[in-house]
């Protein structure tokens, strides 16, 4: 087992406008879980691959435990990696696919049959292992592949979107899985997805990245509670939480026909009369209507059963001169209907709030 850091590694890539990684400063602790985690083109699987050895580094370094890794080629790095398509030899058996790293180099076979065997037992695909990879669903492939790596006994598993092929319903039972394996194994983990809320249920911590640079690196907890700032808050949680820009006024900010207080600090700390408002539609609640209330018209009212979730538009502009959209999470029993106008407050304790030039969290 082994730490990891990236110690102000960057990656340009030739004609580019900007790095694809901008001194990327990032310890992750031995046995610990890390998700990469931002939109296609953040930087996040460059990031892996710059660890991996598959990508050169143009600034800084790697290490992974106390050696220097920046400069060796992969296969002296002692990592594992499970790739987004599996990369199984589709002419070799599970058996084979999953000893070939073993086989090349040079351990005995009675030694790969038995490793085959525990990880096999491991993973529940004991009974696969005669068979081609032609011959599985895309969950037991995803599993061979996991079971490829742990062969290998290596220091660190890197895994690059390894459940973005699976359906939805595969892809919530795999991760629980994948996270309950590395928990049991202790194995430090790099695991590469754009999809946060993946993210939040498997990472120890999540590492958000956007335009190549690290926004903030927390455990889910701390992200969805304390975003560092407008993107980071914006980005994790599901559905997304609300940012409207909103006029500052003597004792708090304007936001659609109503009124937010907010602190002497906050309203001191803000860089111009804007400030971005941020509110999780799970931090509003319906209300009557009074001066600290926001009207919304209802768009649409989507119904999960266990929740509803409502749809609209601000009643009047905010500071831009746009009609910005709301979500809010309402009573599943006695939800609005389409075009009708509530009432909605924020929870004072649950209100964050941004600079609206910089986005960065305002105290």
């Amino acid at each position: 087992m082994a730490s990891i850091t990236y110690d102000k590694a960057t990656r340009r890539y030739p004609g580019a406008e900007r790095p694809a990684v901008d001194a990327l400063d990032l310890e992750i602790a031995d046995g610990e879980f890390l998700v990469l985690v931002g939109p296609s083109g953040c930087g996040k699987s460059t990031s892996l691959r710059m660890l991996a050895g598959l990508e050169d580094i143009d600034d800084g370094a790697v290490w992974i435990g106390d050696r220097d890794v920046t400069q060796l080629p992969p296969r002296s790095r002692d990592i594992a990696m499970v790739f987004q398509n599996y990369a199984l030899y589709p002419h070799m058996t599970v058996a084979q696919n999953m000893g070939f790293a073993l086989k090349i180099a040079g351990r005995p076979a009675s030694e790969i049959k038995q490793k085959v065997l525990e990880a096999a037992k491991l993973l529940d695909i004991v009974d696969y292992l005669d068979r081609k990879p032609k011959a599985l669903s895309g969950g037991q492939r995803q599993r061979v592949a996991m079971g490829r790596a742990i062969v290998r006994e290596p220091q660190v598993f890197l895994m690059d979107e390894p459940l973005s092929n699976l359906d939805a319903k595969l892809r919530v039972s795999t991760r629980t899985q994948i996270a309950a394996l590395q928990r049991r194994l202790g194995v430090t983990t790099v695991y590469v997805t754009h999809d946060q809320v993946e993210a939040m249920t498997m990472g120890d911590r999540v590492a958000v990245l956007s335009d190549g640079l690290l926004q903030q690196c927390d455990t889910p907890r701390a992200l969805y509670d304390k975003p560092a700032n407008a993107f980071v808050a914006g980005f994790i949680g599901s559905p997304a939480m609300n940012l409207v820009t909103a006029k500052l006024t003597a004792d708090g900010a304007e936001l659609g026909g109503g009124s937010v207080a907010l602190t002497r600090e906050v309203i001191a700390a803000a860089d111009g009369d804007t400030v971005t408002l941020g509110f999780r539609p799970e931090s509003l609640e319906v209300v009557s209507e009074g001066p600290d209330s926001v009207p919304i018209k209802v768009d649409l009212v989507e119904e999960l059963g266990s929740d509803a979730y409502v749809y609209g538009k601000l009643a009047e502009t905010d500071a831009e001169g746009t009609k910005s959209n709301v979500v809010a999470r309402v009573d599943p029993r006695t939800p609005p209907a389409m075009g009708d106008t509530v009432h909605l407050r924020i929870r004072p304790d649950e209100l964050h709030v941004f600079s609206a030039t910089t986005g960065a969290r305002l105290p």
